[in-house]
């Protein structure tokens, strides 16, 4: 289990490095929509691990339904003020 989680850790360490070294002069738009995207795959991720009453009934779309309610919630609050 420890050599799991040490290998995780490893890869995520190297994935951000090569991410910085790859991303280092790009567009801060280019870097906004990779963070956007990265950031519907991790909270994807969650609702399918993490909430399995919601991943039992959508299954496949359990996922995508969050996401698209985490945007409507993130617009309505740039809209309200």
């Amino acid at each position: 289990m420890l050599g799991v989680w040490g290998g995780i850790a490893l890869a995520s360490g190297l994935a951000a490095i090569a991410g910085n070294l790859l991303f280092a002069g790009s567009s801060p738009q280019i870097i906004a929509v990779t963070t956007a995207l990265a950031a519907g795959a991790i909270l994807a991720m969650l609702v399918d691990t993490m909430i399995p009453e919601a991943f039992e009934r959508a299954h496949n779309a359990a996922g995508l339904i969050t996401a698209v309610g985490f945007l409507v919630a993130f617009a309505l609050s740039r809209i309200g003020g």
